[in-house]
């Protein structure tokens, strides 16, 4: 008779069948007390097809099965087969049909050598669960499981013959509980079973960065329906997060290696590994000495970018990266997130910033996730922490992917609300009308979110330095160093070479922004002394996007408001829209200014409305406060140049501003108070007088004032002055006329000045020779970087 194939696509475990050449134990022997396994009756998807058996014989890996009736039948009591799981898989072909799983519940070993001689497979919903007091008394459940046994006593009992044949025992064929409907059946766990046609497939989708739900359509598609493929998403994803473990496997020992070689070439190399480098390993953590440098010029902010550990990366690291002084991506450091408990997190940070000696980041940005958030709560309890706007913003057209689908002004309306506001009270009216609008005001996600709008949404975060040039500009990804190198079918020994590669690039980048902001003088657009200075100060990027603001200023119109002393408010606006207006404030003493927008805070650059402020009350220059060295050309400098005095010119243009604004300022003071006549005749008449003090003053340039009164020229009866006190002569019986000693003083006097004058020459001629040979150095490290370029593309 023809017979059937069957294949079963299984990996059988609980103790294999016993071989032809074993001594068989005679079951009236003495055995060991029962060893109760409660496990599922098939092993996981993942398991081999090396376990397939065969009915009757065979060694072909397949299961025969004869055709008509017997397809049909039924365990009777004294049923034989060529093995123990040969009888285990009849026992599940059989509840296949019927319509219920099963599971292995008992087994009998042999005392003589401890082989198993009986077994018992049972449904799974045989017994009721052990709930374990101990286990549960001192910690909360968060999930507990479904209650899936409920006593049923079917079940299929086989025990071993001398002869090596397994025999049924017993057999009870009743359930107490609904058996499931042939199309469910694909849904128990003991016929949910990968087979090998679809791990192949499964592998080359998952080669091809497709995530578990899409390769599940794929085969819905391909094998004609859910109950044809033979196993659900959750066995599919469980199957390529054991695919990836695996790989991981041999993927660690590689980057060790990797990494230990490194640290062997260079002693700066910097890298730690979680745990036992040689047993149970956690998470990695490197970082080269270039990358610990950079940290020390631009790690005010951070970026830590864990793109790459999502479904479909084959690569779970994370990179830690800044922003340099041409506005570039930067790395600070990489880790390999083996493990990400929010204890193998803190772990982590703490060990990155060890490596970066100890210095907090201002500022922090990661993507939203409520373990990182932890983390770094304990980590970095000072620093302002940002959840990654772009991350959210790809989230939501997956999560609202119908609204978008249903409403196209949706994304132009909800960029809007988040990027364009301009105050956490516009935003808040904004988003209530946005979520009434679209009815989303119940949508769990988007309620989540809003939640943790004060770590995303830019209008809470414009009082921190975050190094990006725009408040409103659309949401961007995180630095994304790695970008164009790494993706979704990068495996660990390719990512070596791309991640050099990826450093060598942007290395490359750099040294091209060096040169270029060294040899290409920017083209001023306007005669102000401010601009020119910051063409001197600025990297060409930089300079770039301030003389964007400061061109800005032309359109904007600055008035003054509210005067309390001490600070002036300014009300300023685009020519034309009063209506949108700005508020600086401006502290003419200690110059300084501050704007509704916040845009020197976050970014650090001076905004347009502060400019125009500077503008109309002739700061002629950028004060010193407002220029920070790490958007200067020299900001890997190691020798701190005062530009501002290093510059005499600069030098005095601000303290002639200073001096202007400070007596307008102190002259306001007596227009303010004169009200009333009486108040106004006392004002002008300390005018008038000011006035005769200050052209006396003038007239005599080069003289010094002593109490109110010219040296020089008497005021008043004050008598002579002594070079000893307590008499009318010197101590030598001699003294100097008033004429003799007018003329002394003004020689000293001027001998004073050109001492100051030469003083500040040299001071000027030392700075400048200190900046042209920080110029130099620059220079000539860009040759050098382009020689080692040149040589490598040689080799």
């Amino acid at each position: 008779m023809d017979n059937e194939v069957i294949e079963f696509d299984i990996g059988l475990g609980g103790g294999g069948g016993r071989d032809g050449d074993d001594d068989f134990v005679d079951i009236e022997h003495p055995v060991d007390d029962e060893e109760m396994v409660d496990s599922p009756l098939m092993s996981s998807a993942t398991g081999s097809a090396s376990g397939i058996v065969v009915f009757g014989g065979g060694g072909s890996g397949e299961i025969y099965l004869p055709e008509g009736d017997l397809l049909d039948l039924e365990p009777y009591d004294g049923m034989e087969f060529e093995s123990e799981e040969a009888a285990k898989a009849f026992y599940n072909s059989y509840a296949r049909r019927v319509g219920f799983s099963t599971r292995v519940s008992s087994s009998r070993r042999s005392r003589r050598d401890g082989a198993i001689i009986q077994r018992q497979f049972v449904c799974a919903k045989e017994g009721f669960r052990n709930l374990n007091e101990k286990r549960t008394k001192d910690r909360e459940i968060k999930r507990p499981r479904t209650i899936t046994r409920v006593g049923c006593k079917a079940s299929l009992s086989v025990k071993m013959q001398d002869s090596g044949k397994w025999v049924v025992s017993g057999f009870v064929k009743e359930h107490n509980h609904e058996l499931v409907p042939p199309d469910q059946v694909h849904c128990l766990r003991s016929h949910r079973q990968i087979s090998g046609p679809a791990k192949t497939l499964i592998d080359t989708l998952q080669a091809a960065g497709m995530g578990p739900r899409r390769i599940m359509s794929a085969l819905i598609k391909e094998y004609g329906g859910i109950s044809k493929v033979g196993f659900t998403e959750v066995d599919c994803r469980n199957y390529m997060r054991n695919n990836r473990q695996r790989s991981l496997d041999g993927d660690i020992q590689m980057l060790l290696d990797y990494l230990r070689q490194m640290q062997a070439d260079n002693q700066n190399f910097f890298y730690a590994v979680q745990g036992d480098e040689d047993q149970s390993m956690g998470n990695v953590i490197w970082a080269d000495p270039k990358a610990r440098m950079n940290y020390s010029y631009f790690g005010d902010t951070v970026t830590f970018d864990t793109t790459y550990r999502s479904n479909r990366y084959r690569l779970p690291f994370a990179p830690f990266t800044g922003v340099n002084h041409h506005g570039q991506p930067v790395l600070f450091g990489c880790a390999f997130l083996i493990n990400e408990s929010e204890a193998s997190f803190v772990w982590l940070f703490k060990t990155w910033l060890m490596a970066m000696s100890g210095r907090h980041p201002v500022s922090i940005t990661t993507d939203h996730d409520a373990v990182i958030q932890s983390a770094i709560m304990q980590v970095f309890p000072q620093t302002r922490h940002r959840f990654c706007k772009w991350h959210i913003f790809k989230k939501c057209q997956e999560k609202l992917s119908h609204v978008f689908l249903k409403h196209p002004t949706f994304e132009a309306d909800f960029h809007k609300c988040v990027n364009l506001t301009e105050s956490i009270d516009e935003f808040e009216s904004c988003w209530l009308s946005l979520v009434d609008r679209y009815d989303l005001r119940d949508h769990e996600w988007l309620q989540t979110v809003y939640s943790a709008r004060r770590q995303w949404v830019p209008v809470y975060l414009r009082d921190t330095f975050f190094a990006e040039m725009s408040i409103t500009q659309r949401s961007d990804s995180m630095n994304s160093y790695f970008d164009g190198y790494v993706n979704a079918s990068t495996n660990l020994s390719q990512f070596f070479k791309l991640y050099e590669k990826a450093l060598e690039s942007r290395n490359e980048k750099e040294v091209k922004a060096d040169f270029e902001t060294m040899n290409t003088a920017p083209v001023l657009k306007t005669p102000s002394p401010m601009e020119k200075q910051a063409s001197e100060l600025y990297t060409k990027k930089i300079f770039m996007r301030f003389q964007e603001e400061l061109v800005g200023t032309l359109t904007f119109t600055a008035s003054k408001g509210d005067d309390d002393g001490e600070i002036i408010t300014y009300q300023v606006a685009k020519f034309g829209e009063d209506h949108k207006a700005y508020y600086v404030k401006l502290n003419v003493l200690e110059m300084m200014a501050t704007c509704s927008c916040q845009m020197f805070e976050f970014s650090g650059l001076l905004c347009r409305h502060v400019l125009a402020v500077f503008r109309v009350t002739n700061v002629l220059t950028l004060p010193s406060h407002y220029i920070l060295k790490r958007w200067t050309r020299n900001a890997k400098s190691s020798v701190m140049l005062e530009e501002r005095s290093s510059d005499v010119y600069t030098n005095y243009l601000e303290s002639h501003t200073v001096r202007y604004n400070t007596l307008r300022h102190e002259a306001f003071k007596f227009v303010d108070g004169a009200k009333s006549s009486e108040t106004y005749d006392i004002a002008l008449d300390a005018l008038k007088e000011a006035t005769k003090k200050v052209a006396h003053a003038t007239k005599n340039d080069g003289k010094t004032m002593v109490n109110g009164h010219v040296r020089g020229n008497v005021a008043s009866g004050a008598g002579r002055i002594h070079y000893a006190s307590g008499d009318h002569e010197g101590s030598s019986g001699q003294h100097l006329s008033e004429d003799d000693m007018d003329k002394k003083i003004r020689e000293l006097t001027n001998e004073l000045q050109c001492a100051n004058r030469k003083c500040e020459v040299y001071r000027a001629n030392l700075l400048s020779v200190l900046k042209d040979i920080e110029d130099h150095k620059l220079q000539l490290s860009i040759k050098v970087q382009n020689i080692k370029i040149g040589m490598k593309d040689g080799l």
